[in-house]
């Protein structure tokens, strides 16, 4: 037997029965909240041409992408990012479409550096898009689509830190960084590398002020009113309208009822080639990675041939999975409520029984073993199935209550009356 043939690579997994209908029950229950607030579903491959991620050299890292040649030699990488995508659909098949354009998506992306702490090379993202508008409010919608998102999958206890990247550019422009240290300036705060900074910082001519507010950075998170005393420390234009927008999307979040989940964090200066304005991360105890990521993004879509702006987010539905495994919150099971089995001069009547109880919403397992009356009994039992029903010649119908052991006896028109 070849080595590998019975497993499966690192960072991909199987997921079998309870996890399966756990994961697909989250994903009904997505699809219904984007479905239910106006967003359209779309499908993109899960193959794509290297070009679409690479694009101006400064969208997704090529070391994270899964990549391969076609027969005519061009690069195709397996979809590591679903906004992407999204982008490229928005400025070429529904580039005359009336705007706004809100979109949703649920589906497999893969990472290469993925993994550790219960990130996969393969998971399934779920979000959603708002395209067309640069608003507060479309900025605002996104965050409590993302909120309802959480409770939608029956997480309660979670935060959103908000953050807004114009800011942090704005400060840059007045130290006169190079763009290869304010990306180097950008990595370090992110990553609350407080010595970095100050190395960094030390080699430019800046004014006292400023080099302690940018040394501070990393530490202005917290309430709300994080806003106000930081606006008192800058005069830079760009800065300041940064936290009013800011302060803009807060106030439309307050009348969302939203506050008591909303966290700012000035700090949080996500990919610069990639977001333009309004940043947000979504954490739950229990994982110890956000949940959430999203933000706005008014450049992506131009880089395929578009003007267009653009905010959204995107869930990892692996990650919510162990979120509610890890605060043991109850989830549904599978598992079969009726299993109909019948002598052989009944198999009609019980196909019709089957039938019947389907279309009344139940989960019904028709027996195919051929085996006796007590192996199926034990079988039902190790299953968890509820209860047998018995078609016996004549239509009678016994009903065994696998929990009680009880048999009572009944047919197939007072089961119908009933």
């Amino acid at each position: 037997m070849p080595k590998w043939k019975i497993y499966t690579p690192e960072g991909v997994q199987d997921i079998l029965f309870e996890d399966c209908f756990l994961k697909r029950d989250l994903e009904y229950k997505l699809r219904n909240l984007f479905r239910s607030s106006g967003f359209y579903e779309i499908e993109t491959p899960t193959l794509e041409f290297y070009d679409t991620f690479s694009a101006d050299g400064d969208l997704t890292p090529q070391e994270t992408m899964f990549k391969f040649f076609d027969p005519q030699g061009r690069i195709l990488v397996l979809r590591p990012d679903a906004t992407i995508p999204v982008a490229r659909v928005a400025a070429t098949k529904l580039k005359d479409v009336e705007y706004p354009l809100k979109v949703s998506y649920i589906g497999n992306t893969f990472r290469y550096n993925e993994l550790g702490g219960g990130r996969q090379k393969e998971f399934t993202q779920a979000g959603i898009e708002i395209l067309g508008v640069n608003t507060a409010e479309a900025d605002a919608e996104v965050i409590a689509t993302a909120a309802a998102a959480m409770k939608a999958v029956g997480i309660e206890n979670f935060q959103i830190d908000i953050g807004q990247v114009d800011f942090f550019k704005g400060i840059m422009e007045q130290t006169g960084l190079s763009d290869e240290d304010t990306e180097q300036m950008r990595v370090l705060i992110d990553k609350k590398d407080f010595i970095g900074i100050e190395e960094l910082v030390e080699k430019y001519n800046i004014s006292a002020d400023l080099k302690n507010l940018i040394l501070d950075l990393p530490r202005l998170f917290g309430p709300v009113g994080i806003i106000d005393s930081v606006e008192k420390r800058t005069d830079n234009a760009r800065s300041i309208a940064a936290l009013q927008n800011l302060r803009k999307v807060l106030q439309i979040l307050d009348d969302y009822e939203l506050s008591e989940y909303i966290s700012i964090d000035l700090g949080m200066v996500q990919s610069l080639n990639y977001y333009t304005g309004i940043v947000f991360r979504g954490f739950t105890y229990g994982v110890g990675f956000p949940v959430i990521s999203g933000g706005r993004y008014d450049n992506l879509v131009e880089k395929f041939g578009k003007r267009c702006s653009a905010t959204g987010f995107s869930m990892g539905v692996n990650l919510l999975m162990i979120a509610l495994e890890k605060q043991k919150i109850e989830v549904k099971k599978p598992g079969v409520q009726t299993l109909v089995c019948y002598d052989k001069d009944s198999r009609k009547i019980a196909f019709k029984l089957c039938e019947e109880l389907r279309n009344q919403g139940m989960s019904v397992e028709m027996d195919v073993s051929g085996k006796n009356l007590e192996e199926i009994k034990k079988y039902a039992k190790n299953r968890k199935t509820g209860g047998i029903m018995f078609v016996r010649n004549g239509g009678e119908i016994e009903l065994y209550d696998v929990n009680t052991g009880k048999t009572t006896v009944t047919s197939i028109e007072e089961l119908e009356n009933k």
